[in-house]
C-alpha cells in the first residue's frame, strides 16, 4: 500500500490517507476511504458540534413518576408515560447476563 492524497469534502484542503491508516481501516473491515481530514472528523464528533457525536434534539417533558423536569430524545406523544433518568432506570428491565 501507498500513501494516498485524499481532498476533504468539508474544508477543501488536502490530506494524506497513509499506508498505516489504510491497513488499519482495512482492519477493522472498513469498506470506504475517509472523506474528512483528521481535524474535520474530530470537530464532526466534538461535542455539540451537530456531528455524530454532538447535539441531538431533546424535548422537554415531565417524569410521570416524580412530577420532575426532564429532557428526552425523543418527541413524547402523550400517548405513554414519560420518565426521568432516575425513575426510567428503576422501571427498565434488569439485564440477564
Amino acid at each position: 500500500m501507498e500513501d494516498k492524497n485524499i481532498t476533504c469534502k468539508e474544508c477543501g484542503r488536502d490530506f494524506v490517507f497513509s499506508a498505516r491508516d489504510q491497513q488499519f481501516y482495512a482492519e477493522k473491515g472498513f469498506q470506504n476511504e475517509p472523506q474528512r481530514c483528521r481535524d474535520c472528523r474530530q470537530a464532526r464528533k466534538a461535542p455539540g458540534a451537530g456531528g455524530a457525536g454532538g447535539n441531538r434534539p431533546s424535548f422537554e417533558a415531565v417524569c410521570a413518576e416524580c412530577g420532575t423536569n426532564t429532557t428526552v430524545p425523543f418527541k413524547p406523544r402523550g400517548d405513554r408515560p414519560v420518565y426521568c433518568r432516575t425513575c426510567y432506570t428503576a422501571h427498565a428491565p434488569a439485564a440477564s447476563i
